[in-house]
């Protein structure tokens, strides 16, 4: 029966997106170097995609926001946003907060994001998290909810029967070398 249901939701999603509608799901992305995704997010807001956050997306990948139209962005009952000051490595490899690369990042968030982060203290070393009702009150929500019912396992095929695909998130040890 959760097989049916998932394909039902599947086919309703790929009906209402039309022909040769590409989809981008992010889950589990815990950033990165500001630049790259900039120049990443470039690519995919003049490629039309939408943009499906259904799971973590964290420090630069937070960027999705504000370099995607914001009719573009849908959220599942699973997104998480995660934000927090930029920061380089300083001396023995610890992290310093760059105060001016903070700042552009915080000037890329649309306004209800900035609104959301300026309420909790701004973007500190420390993250914060964006989530549940106050995350789905700012974006659309998509309804993935009935194929997330299936067991997790099932995740690759959910993935393959939607004909989308996923950016990728850099390993532990890549995020250790590059800052926010």
């Amino acid at each position: 029966m959760k097989l049916v249901t998932g394909l039902l939701a599947a086919a309703l999603l790929l009906a209402g997106m039309g022909a040769g509608h590409a989809v981008v799901r992010i889950a589990d992305d815990r950033g990165g170097r500001i630049g790259t995704y900039v120049d990443r997010y470039q690519g995919l807001r003049s490629s039309g995609e939408t943009v499906i956050i259904d799971g973590l997306c964290a420090s630069a990948c937070t960027i999705i926001l504000g370099a995607v139209p914001h009719d573009k962005i849908c959220v599942t009952s699973h997104a998480r946003l995660g934000f927090h000051a930029a920061w380089d490595p300083g001396a023995n490899g610890r992290a310093i907060t760059n105060p001016e690369a903070t700042q552009m990042l915080y000037s890329m968030y649309p306004s209800p994001v900035r609104r959301w982060i300026a309420q909790r203290g701004g973007l500190r070393p420390q993250m914060i998290f964006l989530r549940g009702k106050q995350l789905m009150s700012m974006y659309r929500p998509c309804y993935l909810d009935a194929q997330a019912a299936t067991p997790r396992q099932s995740a690759s095929r959910r993935d393959r029967d939607l004909h989308h695909r996923e950016l990728v998130a850099p390993s532990p040890a890549v995020l250790a070398r590059e800052p926010d």
